[in-house]
This record gives C-alpha cells, structure tokens and sequence, in this order.
C-alpha cells in the first residue's frame, strides 16, 4: 500500500483528477474484496456449515452479504472511520497514532496499544491467507472450464505465487499501471455476467429487503450464525479502504466503491443467486465460473487470476507497508528496506517479509490444497481486525471528536454486535483451520510486544549509566586533545553521554573539534516537513545535542538532514566527518522487566536487526561501530 510523497497531498499529484485517481483507486484498493465473489457465495452453501439450497436462504445470505456491505464497508469504514486520517494517512497503526497523540498518558492508554498492535498482528496473518485462497480459488476455474486439467490447478497456483514474489524487487510501478484498466475490466465483466443472470430470474432483486436477512436468522438462528463465517467473507478487504487512504484520498477510494465497485458486487452475487435458483445443486460446483457461457469460461479464468494477482500485491504491498510502519514506530527492529521507484517514496520492498510471506502461502496452498479448506482459515483475521477497529473507533468518537452519546453509544453498539457476531462464528472455523491466522497472530503479537518492552528496557537501563552531559563536557573538553573535523555520535536518548563517546574517549583519547550529539526521533504523525526537521543545542566547548524528527511514513536520511543544518559553525562535509555507532550485546539476566524467554528473543532480534549505518543511510567509509555490553 503505498504513500505519496513528502509534500503536499501525500501522493495526489496536482494534474490528478479525482476520476483518475478513482480509477487507480479500483485497482489497488478493491482487489481483496473484488475478488470475493470467486468463492464467498459458493462457501456459504457448500462449505464446512452447509445450507439447504432453498429460496429463503438464499434470499437470507444476498441480504445479508447486501446488508453488511452497506454497515460495515459504506457506513463504518467510507463514512466514519476514514474522517480519521493522521495527516491524510490512515490504518490500525496511523489510527493508533492518532488516538496516542490525543490521549496523552491517561492510565489505560497502554491497552489501547496494544489492541492496536494486536490488530497489526492479525494483519500478517490475513496477508498469508489472502494471495493464497485468491489464486487458487481463480485458477480452479480451470477445472470447470477445462476439468482435464483440474489436477493442475495447485502447481499452477504455486507457480504464479513463486513468479507474484519473486517480481517484487523490481517494483510494482509499470505493472502497477495496469491495475487500473484490468480491475476495471474485470468488475465490468462480474456485472455484466451477474445482470444477465438477473434476468433470468429477476425475483432474486428482492434480496435488497431486509426482511429476508431477518427471516433467515428468525427461521433457523443457529444456521444464519453458522453461516455468517462466510457472508463475512464479502466483505475482507473492507480495512484496505482505510489503509491504502494516503495514497488516494478518501473522496476517491468513495467515488469508485459506491459508484461502481459496490453496484458490480452486488449484480454478481445476485447473479449468482438467480443461478442457483434456475440450475439448483448442479450450479453450486463454483456459481462464480458458471454465470459465464462455456466459450467465454477460459476467458474468464485468465481474467479472474489477473485480479488474484492484483488483490495479493495489493495485500503483499500492504504488508511491506505495515512492516514500515511498525519499525519507525519502535515496534519492530530495522530491517533492510529497498526503495524500487525514485518518484514515489511509498514503494518500498523489504527482502525479510517478502520470502517469509512467499514461503508461508506456498505451505498454505499445498497443505489446504483447495479454496474452500483455505477458506476455513480465512475471516478471523479479518473480523478481528474489524472488531478492533470498532474499539478504536469507540474511543476517537468519544475522546478525540466528542461525539454527543446519543448517537455515538447506538452507533459503536450496532459496529460491536455485528463484528462480533462475525468473530465470534469464524471462531466455529477454529479447528478446521482457523488456528492458523490466530497462531500467527499470536507469535507477530509476541514479537512486536517484546521488541518494544525490550528497546524500552535497553534505554532505560543505558540512561542508568549514562553520565551528565555538563559535567562530561567540562571534564573532557580540558582534558582531552582537540582533532580537526566533525564527529557524530548516534544515541537513542536526547539526555546523557552517549556510550560510543565514552568509549572512543577511553580509547583514543582525543575528542573531535565539532561534537554532534544525534537522536533520530519518529513522530506520531506520518510526515513531518523539511523546515520543522532538525531540533538543534548548543551545549559549549564545541558540543552539539541535535534531534531530528522523522514521520513514521518516512526513511531516516542523517546525511541530508545534516547537509542543511545551520547554526552550529561552518557547513558539515561527509569527508570531514566521522559517525560513532553502539552496538549493544545483551546480557539476559534476572533483573525484573521481561522473562528470560522473552529477553533471549530481544537478543536474538537485535542481533539480526538491520546495521543503523545502513539504515539511517551513512557514508560506509565514514562509520565507526564500537561494542558495550547491557544487562536487561
């Protein structure tokens, strides 16, 4: 999910109308829940809670995919949740910034943190899921179209998967260009298909009445609980409207779902309603495939796996994206990330989670092997994803916006009972494959939680030792030999001798003439201008204590923020400078603060945690790495 740049409106080009941008809109951020329609009305019938195939539940499952469209998707996300945007940037972690900000350090912020996390969490797992159960379920197209090659169907799944992955290095903006124009394609063809159904038993048009929602959980409550394990599937994706909002706005992501994405939905799974109707059982096998006429059936493959495709970079993206995110907010250690494209700062490709995402949906396809099996682990992530949102947007709406309680108490109400509802009968999904997103949710919790308690820890243990920086400088500055040049010295806290200056004094014994102090700071906010950057000291005796500030949409770049630096003697040159880093070793001990599991996996973090030379992007000739030692 990429971000715009720097400046002005976060990826909006000025020459961008809101048309064009509806249009990319429809093919970034409509890919997941465009592609629903391959397998969620089939799921609900023929899946692991099976419906009798009779006119009221098919009514009743229309409805209700109708229903939680326009409560969850138009009303909750369109309409409410995307006024909340951090400085046009939106998500669980920029939402989560947001309330933070406001919230201060009111006593139960901290579990409003970690609902956050938690729903970043569940995210991995859904990105797994996703590109799996979206390939496979439009490649098995194949096997209708074609069934002597049904039994090709998961090799080419890997295939396109291995090929999907193995493209991300070289960036998504060329293809990306593309995803407009198929995604367009592909919803005008699932309308067109779905509308000539329609008028082959147009009495399925009366899904639209709330009535048959209401009957079909009136008649047979248990069956319509059961069954919302797969209505929810309709609707994953939702959150993507969200996330991908700093890329497009959010009057276009509005434009392209209610003028077109969400009318070509609903005529499909109509559509696929009216089919049933007529054929019976026999349409079942995949009601997706067969609205289509045999000859145009392949076509229609070939069409439908483009959009998979589309639908997992968009989520692949997105996870590259999220993982971004949760670096410069201090929730994950720094990894290698690689820019693929010189105009748009967003479109970033990070090796780690790139292979590790790959390996994990390859392992999903052969050991699923169908949609339908993956789509037993599918939704838990999602609705739990959505059931979070809701409690954060329970708390925007009464602390940040204020909202009046008579119209905020019923409104959270009927968000909480629907996603819970949702939740709670993907729950029922747990054993048949619903641990997986739970499982993996759990372990990304345990890492992103213990990541941040443990840097915590490590600072506040080094602070311990840390030495006032006055009292530093009056003793060195006269005791120590002045050479020419600029040091910089990296440090995590604004207050103390950083460790690399104590050892470099201990062991060369001179001191540099111009002395930088710098914390590299991640604001709350996804961006901070240029001019608002750099937070500059002067502390004496050539002694500098600089803060720059980073949003957390945003690459550290030292070099450039000090290139522009003024204030502190004569203009800072790379050749004249040298940059002291510490590297910490761990030392696992009783001292309370985290169990001892949980501080061998800190270690073994921060031991594969990318090089802050590189990541802060210093010169490799100009770098110095001294080594401390730090109990936690």
């Amino acid at each position: 999910m990429p971000a715009g740049p720097d400046a002005g409106a976060r990826g909006h080009e000025p020459g961008q109308g809101r048309w064009k941008l509806a249009v990319g809109a429809v093919g970034i951020v409509f890919g997941d829940i465009g592609t629903s329609p391959l397998y969620a009305f089939r799921e609900t019938f023929a899946g692991h809670h099976k419906l009798t195939l009779d006119p009221a539940h098919i009514l009743g499952v229309i409805s209700l995919m109708f229903w939680s469209m326009i409560l969850v998707v138009t009303i909750k996300y369109v309409a409410i949740i995307m006024r909340a945007d951090n400085k046009g940037e939106g998500g669980s972690l920029a939402l989560l910034a947001l309330i933070n900000a406001s919230m201060g350090t009111k006593k139960w912020t901290g579990g409003i943190v970690l609902l956050g996390v938690f729903a970043t969490a569940l995210f991995y797992g859904d990105s797994m899921i996703t590109p799996a159960v979206s390939v496979l379920s439009a490649v098995e197209g194949l096997a209708i179209a074609m069934p002597a090659f049904g039994g090709l169907v998961v090799p080419i799944a890997v295939m396109i998967l291995v090929f999907l992955f193995s493209i991300q290095s070289s960036g998504t903006a060329r293809v990306g260009a593309l995803f407009g124009p198929i995604m367009l394609t592909y919803f005008t063809v699932i309308a067109t298909l779905g509308a000539i159904s329609i008028f082959r038993y147009p009495a399925v048009l009366s899904a639209f009445n709330p009535y048959w929602a209401v009957h079909f959980f009136l008649a047979n409550s248990q069956a319509a609980f059961l069954a919302l394990g797969s209505v929810v599937l309709a609707v994953t994706g939702a959150e993507a409207l969200y996330a991908d909002m700093g890329h497009f706005g959010r009057g276009p992501i509005r434009v392209s779902w209610l003028a077109f994405v969400l009318p070509a939905l609903m005529l499909n799974y109509m559509g696929q309603g009216a089919l049933l109707f007529v054929e019976g059982q026999a349409a079942l096998v995949s009601p997706f495939y067969l609205l289509a006429p045999q000859w145009f059936q392949l076509p229609l493959v070939g069409i439908a796996t483009l959009a998979a495709i589309i639908a997992s970079q968009a989520v692949i993206s997105g996870a590259f994206s999220v993982t971004h995110q949760a670096i410069q907010l201090g929730f994950m250690p720094r990894l290698k990330i690689l820019h693929t494209s010189a105009s748009t700062v967003g479109q970033i490709y990070i090796p780690m989670i790139n292979w590790m995402l790959m390996v994990m949906v390859i392992l999903l396809v052969l050991f699923f092997q169908t949609s339908s099996n993956l789509t037993s682990a599918y939704g838990i992530a999602v609705t739990g994803a959505m059931f979070i949102d809701t409690c954060l947007l329970a708390v925007l709406l009464f602390t940040l916006w204020r909202w009046n309680p008579l119209y905020a108490v019923p409104l959270v109400a009927v968000f909480a009972l629907v996603d819970g509802a949702y939740f709670a009968a993907n729950l029922t999904k747990v054993p048949d494959g619903g641990w997986f997103p739970l499982l993996i949710g759990l372990i990304a919790f345990t890492l992103l939680t213990t990541w941040a308690k443990g840097r915590k820890l490590m600072i506040e243990r080094m602070r311990e030792a840390a030495m006032p920086i006055m009292i530093f400088i009056e003793s060195a500055a006269s005791s120590a030999t002045r050479v020419p040049g600029t040091a910089v010295f990296m440090t995590s806290t604004p207050d103390g001798v950083p460790h690399a200056l104590l050892h470099n004094l201990k062991h060369n014994k001179v001191l540099h003439e111009r002395v930088i102090l710098l914390t590299v700071k991640i604001a709350d906010s996804p961006y901070v201008e240029p001019e608002g950057r750099c937070r500059l000291e002067d502390l004496g005796r050539g002694f500098h204590r600089l803060v720059v500030v980073y949003g957390f949409m945003q690459e550290p770049d030292v070099p450039a923020a000090l290139k522009q630096l003024t204030g502190c003697g004569p203009a800072i040159k790379m050749m004249d400078t040298s940059f002291f880093l510490a590297r910490q070793t761990l030392l696992p001990s009783a001292r309370p603060g985290m169990a001892i599991w949980r501080e061998k996996v800190f270690a073994w973090m921060l031991r594969n945690a990318e090089s802050a030379m590189e990541f802060f992007r210093l010169p490799t000739n100009r770098v110095v790495e001294l080594g401390s030692q730090v109990e936690i």
